[in-house]
């Protein structure tokens, strides 16, 4: 398809930045704009630092494709810039953006909209590290971070509460380990697309989510229809919940033992992935989608006063 039918024929996609996810996005960014080329867009590449606000002007694109992961590129503060500078962007607004990457006040939201939530709390860094908050087993992990960056399980036959690093922040989220098996939704739109199961042989950090081979990914997932449904069903509300647009991924923790009620809401991630690894270009694939295709409509859905 050429430019000439393209609503916005010219994509800046943002790279990088400050994160402690820059790597990924990264990939990302480099995946994203090599599938809009071929796609038939004019692609610049555009690598998030200081001067991003003169960067854009200079490249006047038609639409920005937002390929930042973690903070300051998906926590709303880009998209901000973004609305001020009038440029159509991809992904949820600055309020969603917000709202999803700040765990505690998205749980919030989940829970006035009846969605099934792990029980959780935020404490202070040092009182976790002295005892144990709440009873093993349970996690760790910052209350504005993605990507398993700085989660901590904490095993029920644990010695002591976690040693945390001196990058976690000093107020963290503790929150009740769900046993079981990982699943996950991606939401297109209004479209919940399907379920992958992601097995692992160990804990789904941040390894297993990145690196090749470091998780098997079953898609669609090999799980009873009634809790594939409900899987679908949360991960449209919980879009819906926070406001998000364009693509988000809904994860999840099913204990099959309890069946439909073994299911649990784990959070909703306004700007998956998209490297060669990644679960949500996965579940287009499965839908249907090619990467470019896919990655066109992400552009094509683009807007301001998201």
């Amino acid at each position: 398809m050429g430019q000439s039918s393209r609503t916005y024929p010219k994509v800046a996609v943002l790279m990088g930045g400050p994160s402690a996810e820059r790597e990924v996005s990264l990939v990302t960014g480099r995946e994203c704009a090599a599938a809009l080329r071929g796609e038939g867009y004019d692609v610049v590449e555009i690598h998030a630092g200081p001067d991003l606000c003169a960067d854009l002007a200079q490249a006047a694109p038609d639409a920005v494709f937002n390929a930042l992961h973690g903070r300051w590129g998906e926590d709303g503060c880009v998209q901000g810039m973004l609305e001020w500078m009038g440029l159509p962007y991809s992904h949820s607004g600055v309020l969603a953006s917000a709202l999803a990457m700040d765990k505690d006040r998205s749980k919030a939201a989940f829970a006035a909209e009846g969605l099934p939530i792990a029980a959780s709390g935020l404490f202070d860094k040092d009182q976790v590290m002295a005892s144990h908050v709440i009873t093993p087993p349970y996690v760790v992990k910052p209350n504005n971070e993605g990507s398993s960056v700085g989660v901590y399980l904490v095993h029920e036959a644990a010695n002591g509460p976690p040693q945390l690093s001196s990058e976690m922040p000093q107020t963290v989220m503790v929150e009740a380990f769900i046993a079981g098996r990982e699943l996950t939704v991606t939401v297109m739109g209004d479209r919940a697309l399907t379920v992958t199961e992601i097995q692992t042989d160990g804990w789904y950090d941040y390894d297993a989510k990145y690196k090749p081979g470091g998780s098997r990914h079953v898609v669609p997932a090999d799980i009873p229809a009634d809790v594939f449904d409900l899987c679908l069903d949360y991960a449209r509300r919980a879009h819906v919940a926070l406001g998000c647009r364009g693509v988000s991924r809904t994860d999840f923790r099913w204990d099959e033992a309890l069946g439909a009620d073994g299911l649990y809401l784990l959070e909703t991630n306004t700007q998956p992935g998209m490297t060669p690894t990644s679960l949500t270009p996965e579940q287009a694939a499965a839908c249907g989608y090619s990467f470019g295709e896919f990655c066109a409509w992400i552009v094509e859905d683009a807007s301001c006063n998201r």
